[in-house]
């Protein structure tokens, strides 16, 4: 099996400076979504087609696995998979399959792409179609006594041809040797003067192959992003499918539409995760995990037990240990915290190392960079820091110490003591306020 994705559009109606196919869904470039599909595939070799974007689409995506192949100019989708053929000729056995994807269609799963090659099997031409209530755009899917003899677009259709409500998606199955034939013959006489991929179909009808059909699940399996207002509902398309594996898994949401992961999110036993979350990168929550409202989690693990929130946030290389309470308005970032502690109010911890059963204050900060480098801060098991407290890394606060509320620690706090950096409270006799002065 090959697959071939055709990324060369220029995507004129995103009006941004971005290539159409790096533009992110759920965190993840268009494209980057559909080489995964390929590659869950099984695919022996996977080629993408680019153009628009040139080698910005490449350098963003490249990997050991894929071939990359320039169409310039852009003269339709049958001159796109022609441009391809060198690579796949040349590197799988001619025997094989191929098949064609888009760059900018992220969501077609992967039981129905499975579904369309084992529909067209070794000899035959499978095209994945829909049925539509509105077909409007199109290319319509025409049939003689059930049987497919073509694809005709849109703009070439008649008023009956209009009327078919089965869509050609695009995507399509055919064995490599069939294509390598078919290609170099098409033509472009049609209303957009391009070299069509669909007109393979009458060719093969003319060859006496056999057209099998396949069909998603979903209508927006096949859809694709064309403009900022598609990708925007695909990306709730994706999210809402999300929200409803993780609830078949257990886990409880607060509203199944209010929650974005842009990554990959692994919930243990009994999570419940409130309102207007996001997960960013590899998240990792254990059991009977709570995170509270309007959170941002990245690159996280946090252990059973623990609370987040609300308005909490986790950078990325947050370890947080079993029953550790992360509250308000506090930012963690690379650091691990171990078992029953907790930072409750609008603190920052970054680059330490937290022992058990710590409180830290409201007000912390862990003041790791120099405005150079970055150094740690190490508070062992047992400790109190008192409210809006400076620990100027590296320093350690030894097992059992408490840090009075106001302290600015610049060198290591010894175990089980007090240590307080203050200066004295004075009160100054017969001081005044200043006075805004009185306007002529």
């Amino acid at each position: 099996m090959n697959v071939v994705i055709l990324a060369a559009g220029q995507g004129k109606r995103m009006h941004s400076d971005l290539p159409k196919v790096l533009h992110p869904l759920a965190g993840k470039a268009l494209l980057s979504h559909v080489i995964d599909t390929a590659r869950e595939l099984g695919a022996g070799k996977i080629c993408v087609v680019y153009g628009h974007g040139g080698e910005r689409v490449r350098e963003a995506l490249d990997a050991p696995d894929l071939s990359w192949v320039r169409q310039a100019p852009q003269l339709g989708t049958g001159h796109a998979v022609l441009q391809a053929m060198p690579a796949i000729a040349t590197s799988v056995p001619i025997e094989s399959s191929t098949l064609v994807l888009y760059g900018d269609v992220p969501l077609t799963r992967l039981a129905t792409l499975q579904r369309l090659i084992d529909a067209a099997g070794d000899a035959a031409l499978g095209l994945l179609t829909a049925h539509l209530d509105n077909p409007r755009g199109y290319g319509r899917i025409v049939r003689v006594d059930g049987q497919v003899v073509r694809i005709v677009e849109e703009k070439d259709a008649d008023d009956a041809e209009r009327a078919i409500r089965e869509i050609n998606t695009g995507i399509l199955v055919a064995p490599t040797a069939a294509l390598a034939r078919w290609l170099p013959t098409l033509g472009n006489r049609n209303a957009q003067g391009e070299y069509y991929l669909t007109d393979i179909v009458a060719l093969a009808v003319a060859e006496g192959m056999p057209v099998a059909t396949a069909h998603p699940d979903a209508n927006w399996e096949p859809e694709g992003v064309n403009s900022k207002v598609q990708l925007a509902q695909l990306e709730r398309v994706y999210q809402r499918n999300l929200a409803e594996r993780l609830l078949e898994q257990g886990v409880t949401l607060a509203d199944p539409s209010r929650i974005d992961v842009r990554g990959e999110l692994v919930c243990g036993r009994d999570v419940s995760i409130d309102v207007n979350c996001v997960f960013e990168g590899r998240v990792v929550l254990g059991d009977g995990v709570r995170i509270k409202a309007n959170c941002v989690l990245e690159d996280a693990v946090v252990g059973a037990g623990s609370i987040g929130g609300p308005f909490a946030r986790l950078r990325p290389g947050t370890e947080l240990g079993r029953e550790v309470h992360i509250g308000n308005f506090v930012e963690v970032k690379n650091s691990t915290i171990a078992d029953h502690s907790k930072a409750n109010h609008l603190a920052y911890v970054g680059d330490a190392t937290i022992g058990s059963r710590v409180n830290v204050g409201a007000g912390t900060i862990t003041c790791n960079y120099d405005g150079a480098n970055k150094f740690r801060t190490v508070i062992e098991d047992d400790v109190f820091i008192g409210s809006d407290t400076q620990l100027v890394a590296p320093v350690t606060v030894g097992r059992g110490a408490t840090l009075g509320a106001g302290t600015t620690l610049t060198r290591d706090a010894p175990p089980d003591q007090l240590t307080v950096s203050r200066a004295k409270q004075t009160t100054i006799p017969g001081w005044k306020r200043p006075q805004k002065k009185k306007k002529d």
